[in-house]
């Protein structure tokens, strides 16, 4: 049942895009980042916890799902570290999935090689 809901969240969000990348004007990179916004707006009204308690990792792997970590531990740093955890916080509570990116897409580009158009 995990994964059916995983699915079907996950691939709402998906359906969502795709609508936008096909019915408007945006770009491909203004629609990822409005989905960072949204994650952190549901995340700071509440809903984006309970989303992510239900769908599990078809809330948390999305772009909407680093906006609710980024406010989460911006949150968490304001509680801790006062003013200064709104620098910090979000940077402190992603540092992983971002250092595993770089170190991952390192690898690709030796692993492969680019093409001139």
């Amino acid at each position: 049942m995990d994964f059916l809901k995983a699915f079907l969240i996950g691939g709402l969000f998906c359906g969502i895009g795709q609508i936008l990348v096909d019915r408007t004007k945006l770009t491909p990179a203004r629609i990822l980042t409005g989905y960072v916004v949204v994650g952190v707006f549901l995340s700071a009204i509440g809903a984006y916890g309970p989303l992510a308690d239900f769908a599990g990792a078809g809330a948390t792997v999305p772009l909407t799902g680093f906006g609710h970590l980024l406010a989460k531990g911006v949150k968490k740093a304001v509680e801790s570290d006062g003013v200064i955890g709104i620098f910090k916080g979000g940077l402190t509570a992603s540092a992983a999935g971002i250092a595993a990116s770089v170190f991952f897409a390192f690898l690709a580009s030796l692993v492969f090689k680019t093409k001139e158009k």
